[in-house]
C-alpha cells in the first residue's frame, strides 16, 4: 500500500530531476505527448571511454493505460551526463531541470512514433514487391 509523504524541501531543489526525487522521496512522473503516463529513473552505465568512464541517462517507464496496473514499455535517452564514477555521473544528470526532462521525453516519444511509421511503410512496400 502506498502512502503520501509530505515534501521535504530541505533535501534539494524540486525544479531539478535529482532534487525532485529527493524532496518527494519518489521518482518524478510525467504525462507524455502520446497520452501515456511515465515515471523516470536516473541510470548509469560504463561508457567504455577512458576520459568519460561513466555515463548517465534517463529511463522512462511507460505505465499501462487500461486494465491491471503495470508497465507497458520504456524509453531511454542517450548519455546526457558523465563522470569518473557512477555517483559523479548521477550527480551531473541530477541537476537537469524537470522541464528539460519533459522535453526529452516528448522528443523520445516523437522519435518512437516516427520509427513505427517508417517500419509500417517499409512493411507495406515489402508486401507490394
Amino acid at each position: 500500500m502506498s502512502r503520501h509523504l509530505p515534501a521535504d524541501h530541505s533535501k534539494g531543489d524540486e525544479r531539478t530531476i535529482g532534487g525532485y526525487a529527493a524532496v518527494h522521496a519518489r521518482p518524478a512522473a510525467f504525462d507524455g505527448r502520446d497520452g501515456c503516463s511515465y515515471s523516470v529513473e536516473l541510470m548509469t552505465d560504463r561508457t567504455g571511454e577512458s576520459t568519460r568512464p561513466w555515463g548517465a541517462f534517463l529511463l522512462f517507464v511507460q505505465w499501462k493505460r487500461m486494465g491491471e496496473q503495470g508497465v507497458s514499455g520504456h524509453l531511454e535517452s542517450e548519455f546526457l551526463a558523465w563522470g569518473d564514477d557512477r555517483e559523479a555521473a548521477l550527480t551531473a544528470l541530477g541537476v537537469m531541470d524537470v522541464d528539460e526532462v519533459q522535453r526529452r521525453l516528448d522528443t523520445l516519444i516523437l522519435a518512437r512514433a516516427e520509427a513505427a511509421r517508417a517500419a509500417a511503410a517499409w512493411d507495406d512496400e515489402a508486401e507490394l514487391a
